[in-house]
């Protein structure tokens, strides 16, 4: 079978020259657990900073011996556990670039194909949707009348959060984003009211207009600047989440993302720092809720995707730059 790995350890914001493909023996079947064909590979931003061991403690996978880790869902051809049937559809967090993985049951869970697309599991019912949730539902506490904004609008994550925070009561929802077409998935698709353009040159003077009441709310997805940013927009007792500081997981040097205290104390301001793992015992919450949303035409999401592992790491350098428009999925099979 074929995995992609890493040619060397890097130290640089990975490009598609970093990867190499591999032919392996397809592993055995687990005593407790499945044997899995990898359908659609999710990829995402915090992967980069895995890469080079920034992640939380996450250690890199080694060099031409480990795949490159990844959400996966995908259809199984094993089982060893009777909860798990062949041909069940499931949905894990500890997959990656390969085209067939073994898993300890515990760490999958069987999905649903009837409730939405295979797909959708590894973004607005997956990871980036659950993040999401948290942030605006358990977090921010979004509720009627908040003024909301949330950079990176045009993301799995940025996307969700405001379709989200709308559905929750939100009277107005300002999204972030980079360039005329993400702008417009942001307004068009996920229906935000406003999208500023941040390649703009006059983009800090459109915000101020736009946001000329203040906003309640603001979802953190970019860095500490853009966060000060939201900061100098808010009213008092506004709630701030710091979901990611993707504009730090590629400098050089560990960034000091600092923010200013003063600020912070002089508003009010309630600062939550958002780490999505804390909140994987309430997928079962999140899920029903998510799927009516989509069944009701309340909750939206765009793809950026191609087909065939091997593209893989181009596709990756794409999300790596910020040029995907949507959420990165690779088809596998």
């Amino acid at each position: 079978m074929k995995i992609i790995t890493l040619k060397s350890e890097i130290d640089h914001k990975p490009v598609a020259d970093d990867f190499v493909s591999l032919e392996i023996p397809t592993p055995a079947c687990p005593d407790k657990g499945v044997l899995v064909r990898t359908v659609h590979l999710s990829l995402d931003p915090y992967v980069g900073s895995i890469l080079r061991g920034r992640h939380l403690g996450t250690k890199p996978p080694i060099p031409f011996k480990e795949p490159i880790p990844g959400a996966i869902v995908g259809q199984i051809l094993e089982s060893n556990v009777s909860k798990f049937k062949v041909g069940d559809w499931i949905h894990s967090l500890d997959g990656g670039w390969q085209e067939i993985c073994a898993f300890d049951s515990y760490y999958i869970r069987k999905i649903d194909p009837d409730i939405a697309p295979i797909e959708a599991n590894i973004g607005v019912l997956g990871m980036p949707g659950l993040a999401a949730w948290a942030g605006i539902t358990k977090l921010a506490k979004v509720r009627l009348g908040d003024v909301v904004l949330i950079d990176a609008a045009a993301g799995a994550v940025g996307g969700t959060a405001g379709q989200i925070a709308k559905i929750c009561g939100a009277d107005r929802v300002i999204g972030i984003a980079g360039g005329q077409e993400k702008c417009q998935i942001v307004t068009e698709t996920y229906r935000f009211d406003e999208c500023i353009n941040y390649k703009s040159k006059d983009w800090k003077t459109e915000l101020s207009e736009a946001l000329v009441g203040g906003l309640s709310v603001f979802f953190e997805n970019v860095s500490a600047d853009m966060a000060m940013i939201a900061l100098s927009h808010a009213n008092l007792n506004a709630r701030g989440i710091l979901c990611g500081l993707v504009d730090a997981y590629h400098t050089e040097s560990q960034s000091l993302h600092a923010l200013n205290a003063g600020v912070i104390i002089g508003k009010r301001a309630q600062i939550f720092g958002l780490v999505v793992y804390d909140y994987f015992d309430l997928w079962h919450e999140y899920l029903p809720q998510a799927a009516l949303w989509l069944e009701n035409g309340q909750l939206k999401f765009t793809e950026d995707r191609v087909t065939g592992l091997e593209n893989a790491p181009s596709h990756f350098e794409r999300l790596m730059k910020g040029n995907n428009t949507g959420k990165a999925v690779v088809t596998v099979s």
